[in-house]
């Protein structure tokens, strides 16, 4: 990777990295933008290459699973593409939101008249947001939900706070399929700190949780293809790979010399200190999976993975240090 900080007039470079693995890219999107393909059976999903959204046709009308605004107004397109070309009803009855996050809620008022649907979490953040592109669902619960609509079956579940303390697994049993959002990223690695989530071992846990279901198909949220169990369990590997460098780093670097360079100046030294641990950390695990997962070379997103997996083992399970005699 070549890497000049920053260009003559100041701004910031453009760098150059790995090529990316096709096995990471989707279907090529169409002349409006994206791509919708069938899950199984009457189940579809859409993505714009960046985001995805999902939904399920019926006799009774359309289910939609996520408006992120980025897909936007082909949402719609996509909706009335499919139940045109299956001869059912377009009318979109009901909106299920994974969690309150604008960027996969954020054209959830496109739809007019539906019946919207999230964790009661999802309910209180959105009513404190007060976002009207976002209105809160009318229908909520606290640990499972079964939507059914036009003799299908949904299965909502909150399993704990991850990506976001209101985050939930959305499983259509007779489809083969599961939707879990902000965690797996189908191909590529997480961006920053663990796809800016809030609750570190929430998330290091829910691939489990995932892989404790059955399915065969994975909406997670983001990119351009669907992904496998085995993305999931090659997630996995790259977390856990993350969690033993940093034990590791934490174990081999003596954080005196920093305190005792720095002196009386006690963040220089934290931050030296841990930015010592973060980089050993991260090396071998950049290095390992470059060209196994997609942007694993954008040392900023694997570095504040691991910065954000180490605060966690420091603050989360402890110790954080030792405790003065």
């Amino acid at each position: 990777m070549t890497s000049p900080a920053t260009t003559a007039s100041g701004t910031a470079a453009l760098l150059d990295y790995a090529p990316i693995p096709r096995s990471a890219l989707g279907p090529t999107l169409n002349e409006q933008g994206y791509y919708v393909g069938r899950v199984e059976r009457n189940l579809y999903w859409v993505t714009d290459g960046v985001y995805q959204s999902a939904f399920l046709t019926t006799p009774d009308g359309i289910v939609v699973f996520d408006a992120p605004p980025s897909i936007g107004h082909n949402l719609r397109r996509a909706v009335d593409e499919i139940a045109a070309a299956n001869g059912v009803p377009n009318t979109v009855t009901h909106l299920v939101y994974s969690h309150h996050h604008h960027d996969h809620a954020g054209a959830s008022s496109l739809f007019e008249n539906v019946v919207r649907v999230g964790h009661e979490e999802t309910r209180r953040l959105l009513l404190r947001d007060n976002d009207p592109a976002r209105p809160a669902p009318e229908v909520t619960f606290a640990d499972r939900y079964t939507l059914e609509v036009g003799g299908e079956r949904v299965e909502l579940t909150w399993h704990g706070p991850n990506h976001s303390p209101d985050n939930i697994f959305i499983h259509f049993p007779d489809h083969d399929a599961l939707m879990m959002i902000d965690v797996v990223n189908a191909g590529w690695v997480p961006i920053y700190n663990l796809n800016l989530s809030e609750d570190v071992p929430g998330y290091i846990a829910a691939p489990a949780t995932a892989l404790s279901y059955p399915w065969t198909h994975f909406i997670c949220g983001h990119l351009g293809r669907l992904a496998t169990r085995d993305d999931v369990a090659l997630h996995q590997a790259y977390i856990t790979d993350l969690e033993a460098s940093v034990k590791e780093a934490l174990a081999s670097v003596d954080p005196m010399p920093f305190y005792m360079r720095y002196g009386e100046n006690f963040w220089a030294g934290v931050k030296a200190h841990l930015d010592t641990v973060t980089d050993r950390a991260a090396a071998p695990v950049i290095a390992k999976y470059t060209g196994v997962l997609a942007a694993a070379d954008i040392e900023v997103f694997t570095r504040t993975t691991t910065f954000a997996i180490m605060q966690s083992f420091r603050l989360d399970y402890g110790p954080s240090g030792p405790v003065h005699p």
